[in-house]
């Protein structure tokens, strides 16, 4: 009881936290979930199972997410369909390619690109080009890296999706809104990928392929409830402090993971 108690307050906070950044809440669940699931889950396929699992989650999280970031048309949808079909596929062959990965360089990838972030959002790096002069080539190579490392460390995209928009001058809430639809994409790819390459992989016991049913439950329960609500508190502070704190939250995480 316990832990589906930690489970549902980790819905919580994921939830609010997806709804409030446009991450989708993987940031938050991944590094929890190799913390509340290390007693049952074998070490060789816990990281898979965190971020199959966080995939699982965004894949429901995202839709409540966006109605609320919608109704304050807040979503380039524009933007959305420029990256989505590469997405769709860097996040599905990027899943499977987590097969072939131990758990140590998952964790440390993850961590790494946590940090990299981090320093590119904290320090306000742009570019004097805009989004929507960018070429399409752009927008499908971007799409795939985004789709593809989304897949591998277990998040809705919006940790490279909302600095690429903002290096190209997108208004921060803007960005935030427009990953949180692109993490949709991500995350449905992403989890089907998992299920595949988790189908009778050694170490799996508790779900279906890496995605592990009880703290996929638990926590889609809780976090559908708080999303909008992180929507909506988004849109109600200042722009310039939300990207450093965007920016401080990620790199505390990028610790968690990499002193695990």
């Amino acid at each position: 009881m316990a832990e589906i108690a930690l489970l549902l307050l980790l819905g919580v906070f994921s939830g609010f936290i997806a709804g409030l950044l446009g991450v989708g809440g993987g940031l938050i669940i991944v590094p929890a979930l190799l913390y509340l699931l290390s007693g049952s889950v074998e070490q060789i396929v816990l990281m898979h199972t965190a971020v199959a699992t966080a995939l699982a989650v965004i894949v429901f999280t995202s839709i409540s997410s966006v109605r609320a970031h919608h109704s304050r048309s807040a979503i380039h949808w524009h933007n959305f369909k420029k990256l989505t079909p590469a997405i769709l596929l860097g996040a599905f062959s990027g899943a499977l390619l987590t097969k072939v990965m131990s758990f140590d360089f998952m964790r440390i990838f993850f961590a790494l690109f946590e940090f990299s972030v981090a320093a590119i959002m904290y320090f306000g790096l742009s570019s004097s080009a805009h989004a929507d002069n960018l070429g399409k080539w752009v927008w499908r190579i971007t799409g795939y890296i985004i789709g593809l490392v989304s897949a591998i460390v277990g998040i809705g995209g919006g940790t490279m999706t909302t600095p690429f928009l903002t290096y190209n001058n997108v208004d921060i809430k803007n960005a935030i809104a427009t990953s949180a639809a692109v993490g949709m994409p991500i995350a449905i790819a992403g989890a089907l990928g998992f299920i595949v390459a988790g189908w009778n992989a050694q170490g799996v016991t508790n779900g279906l392929g890496f995605i592990h049913s009880e703290a996929f439950i638990s926590i889609v329960l809780m976090s559908v409830l708080f999303a909008p609500l992180g929507a909506r508190v988004a849109h109600s502070v200042d722009g310039k402090k939300l990207k450093k704190f965007f920016a401080i939250f990620l790199a505390l995480l990028g610790l968690t993971v990499i002193t695990f």
